[in-house]
């Protein structure tokens, strides 16, 4: 077999149009700019809502903000401890984890920003968030819990 041959696994045929096999067996594919990604939970727009709050809040606050949805297990806090530690700059950050399944919520922050992003300002975070939480919409209640800790820990 020459080097950029394709290996089909199944008949060409049964492939959506725009979509090959690559060499590795995985199925690549193109999709028009706005049209929805098969298997997110999120759209687009909801995805750029939070990278913007995540990306303006960082900034104005001088905290790297992240996120992480996913099972927490047994131990909800320290599970968000070992996501935070695996970022970049984990000493300046501060990280929402949320287990949807348990209904868990765990706000864990570096020791470069302990000071400004501690237990008061993690409460302040959860309240704005529960609403929308408790409404099923994730991302409004992220955005609005990113929002309120950044303003927060850039308070005098």
């Amino acid at each position: 077999m020459a080097s950029g041959d394709v290996v089909a696994t199944r008949p060409a045929g049964d492939l959506p149009i725009g979509t090959v096999v690559t060499n590795s067996g995985r199925v690549s594919g193109v999709r028009f700019p706005d049209s929805e990604v098969p298997g997110f939970p999120f759209s687009p727009d909801e995805l750029l809502r939070l990278d913007d709050a995540l990306s303006e809040c960082s900034e104005n606050a001088r905290v790297r903000f992240s996120v992480y949805i996913g099972d927490l297990g047994s131990d909800p806090v320290a599970s968000a401890r070992e996501v935070l530690l695996q970022g970049p700059e984990p000493a300046h950050g501060a990280l929402i984890a949320v287990s949807p399944n348990s209904k868990d919520i765990a706000i864990v922050s570096g020791k470069a920003v302990a000071g400004r992003i501690n237990d008061r300002v993690a409460a302040l975070g959860v309240t704005a968030a529960a609403g929308s939480f408790r409404r099923d919409d994730l991302i409004d209640g992220l955005v609005s819990a990113i929002r309120v800790m950044a303003t927060a820990a850039v308070a005098p």
